[in-house]
């Protein structure tokens, strides 16, 4: 009998292809989960998933926009054909968008980024709800920003997204809670090395920040563990 905490389960991970998403997709695979891989890079995806083969992890690449409402539907079909419930929904993928002054803001890209940053997050939960609720376990743990809570300037089209990616999760918690097993959780990863944060601040030296691993590793201890729904952690 297998010892590893999420033997059985099943995992969907946005964003998968690279940083956070992929050391946080291979990590569940380490704990035992069958791992549902999504990003728009099946090339990036291809890697990730021969990496958890070669560990003797178990995943699956579903190669997919986002930003196409109607392929996150198709997703959810193909998923809910093969599998009865799903345990743990990873909200992950994020683009940082230009950072500009409010009246600066660019209204079509700002329109992209809101997509991706909630709407895409929403439908997920949407579509997966069903299967959410099937599980005995379930955790959608969603990844955020301190902008998010803290309002920096020329940072007002990603953290008004993620102030709003923060209240859908933990309503959608506040509103299972007494009618499911479903819990929600909040994980602001903190400094870390990856290409968005590269992007963010090129003038930093990114072997002064932590590996994606010590994130992931964050995230599956919280998902392990009897954390109650809404809980909100960073990762320092």
């Amino acid at each position: 009998m297998s010892t590893l905490p999420f033997s059985g389960k099943l995992a969907l991970v946005t964003g998968a292809s690279r940083g956070i998403g992929a050391a946080t997709a291979e990590a569940l695979a380490a704990a035992g989960a069958h791992v549902i891989l999504t990003a728009r890079t099946s090339g990036g995806l291809e890697e990730v998933e021969d990496r958890i083969h070669k560990a003797g992890g178990h995943a699956t690449i579903a190669p997919l926009d986002l930003i196409d409402g109607e392929s996150i539907g198709r997703l959810a079909q193909a998923i809910s054909g093969r599998w009865q419930a799903l345990d743990i929904l990873v909200l992950n993928a994020a683009t940082l968008g230009s950072l500009a002054s409010v009246p600066a803001i660019d209204a079509k890209e700002f329109a992209r980024l809101l997509t991706l940053n909630i709407a895409a997050p929403q439908a997920l939960i949407a579509a997966f709800d069903g299967m959410l609720r099937a599980s005995g376990d379930a955790r959608v743990v969603a990844l955020t920003s301190s902008v998010g809570t803290q309002p920096r300037a020329y940072w007002g089209a990603y953290g008004a997204s993620k102030a709003a990616l923060e209240t859908l999760v933990n309503a959608y918690g506040e509103e299972v809670k007494n009618i499911s097993a479903i819990r929600t959780h909040i994980v602001d990863p903190g400094a870390t090395r990856t290409a968005m944060r590269a992007r963010a601040f090129p003038g930093e030296d990114p072997s002064t920040l932590k590996e994606p691993a010590v994130v992931a590793q964050a995230i599956v201890e919280l998902a392990v563990a009897d954390t109650p729904t809404g809980s909100r952690i960073r990762v320092d």
